[in-house]
């Protein structure tokens, strides 16, 4: 028997997104009913819930892999015009960005896990390699973070003088490097082995100290520290 397509505006009024979030609060929303919400309407032949529910299946329910989708790929759903793709990549972002902030209130490093959960929401699910820097007091306290180099999928290059320059503007103690591996695999690098040698060195006679260097991937990491390599 084929189904008949029975639009929102015809469904029981607790049963629609908007108005199901107004009578029980955003928790009794689906993830499907809540992208809904940002679409604001399916097509002719789709509700925005059984479109939504599409796209999330494309990504097999999992958020995080709907947060790493580009604006083209959206666009290849039917009903997905470029206003809704760009919709839901800035909620996507908007949702990063304040798992990002959630994790400032954890203030005093003390293990490569306190550095892990303040940097995975910044660079943890990027596609795309980048290096940064982490300025610590004397009582490990984390006083500025910064990005010091964008790069590709395989790589990004360090200014170590950039690097030196940023760390005493900062009136930094101890430093933490930070970058990830878009691959998966978090074993360092010949090039990262190299660098975090070439810098701790360095941080011997410039009366800084190398806290860690700290490998990011999407849910796990890798620390130089403790690994014993600093």
């Amino acid at each position: 028997m084929e189904e008949t397509y029975l639009p929102i505006t015809n469904w029981a009024e607790d049963d629609r997104p908007r108005e199901k979030l107004m009578l029980k609060g955003k928790t009794a929303l689906s993830d499907a009913e809540l992208i809904a919400i940002l679409l604001g309407s399916g097509s002719r032949n789709e509700s925005a819930v059984a479109l939504s529910q599409r796209i999330l299946a494309s990504v097999e329910n999992n958020l995080n892999v709907l947060g790493k989708q580009t604006i083209e790929s959206l666009m290849k759903f039917k009903g997905i015009g470029e206003a809704k793709a760009i919709t839901i990549v800035a909620a996507m972002e908007l949702a990063r960005r304040r798992r990002a902030e959630e994790t400032l209130v954890l203030k005093t490093i003390s293990s490569s896990k306190h550095i892990f959960m303040i940097m995975q929401p910044l660079v943890g699910e990027l596609l795309h390699e980048e290096f940064w820097l982490l300025c610590l007091n004397n009582a490990n306290k984390m006083t500025y973070k910064t990005q010091l180099s964008k790069g590709g999928m395989t790589g990004t290059v360090v200014d170590i003088r950039m690097l030196f320059k940023v760390a005493f503007e900062q009136n930094a103690v101890r430093i933490v490097l930070v970058h990830n591996h878009p691959s998966g695999n978090l074993s360092p690098s010949t090039a990262d082995i190299e660098l975090t040698e070439k810098i701790n060195m360095a941080t011997k006679y410039l009366d800084l100290q190398l806290f860690d260097h700290v490998i990011v991937g999407e849910k796990d990491y890798y620390s130089f520290a403790d690994d014993l390599k600093l």
